[in-house]
């Protein structure tokens, strides 16, 4: 019931936060105040709304440290150790491999893929030819006298 409740006041926390941020200005805000950039005085009185804004943003964020510090404790301090055993989904229905005996200590042996092989050419033949070269001719070679 108290995790629920902090759960919620986390959220509307952070939701807070967002919009008190997007709302103030930024460093480069004070040069637009210039041309008429100072209708945010009437809302927040006199001091505009920085003060206002980045104290209810400063506050905002100690709680959000404070209840998410709270939560993390709460759930390391809560936790059983039998819940370390997951439900893994597909993966528990692969069959572990059964552990060896203690003074069992087998080596798996090296298998060699089973590749097809080349077939073997003489070394008297020369590889095909290609469609794209025309054969060669024999030339008859001249006898001397």
């Amino acid at each position: 019931m108290l995790m629920s409740i902090l759960n919620v006041l986390f959220v509307l926390i952070a939701i807070a936060m967002i919009a008190l941020i997007l709302m103030q200005r930024g460093a480069g805000a004070q040069a637009g105040s210039g041309f008429g950039g100072g209708a945010s005085a009437t809302v927040f009185g006199s001091q505009g709304s920085s003060n206002f804004l980045s104290k209810a943003t400063k506050w905002l964020a100690i709680a959000f440290f404070a209840i998410t510090l709270f939560m993390a404790w709460h759930a390391t301090r809560s936790a059983q150790p039998g819940q370390a055993q997951q439900d893994l989904g597909v993966m528990s229905q692969v069959p572990a491999a059964p552990a060896p005996a203690a003074g069992d200590v087998a080596v798996p042996a090296a298998q060699s893929p089973a590749l097809p092989s080349a077939p073997a050419q003489p070394a008297d033949t020369a590889p095909a030819q290609t469609q794209s070269q025309p054969p060669a001719q024999k030339q008859p070679v001249p006898q001397g006298d």
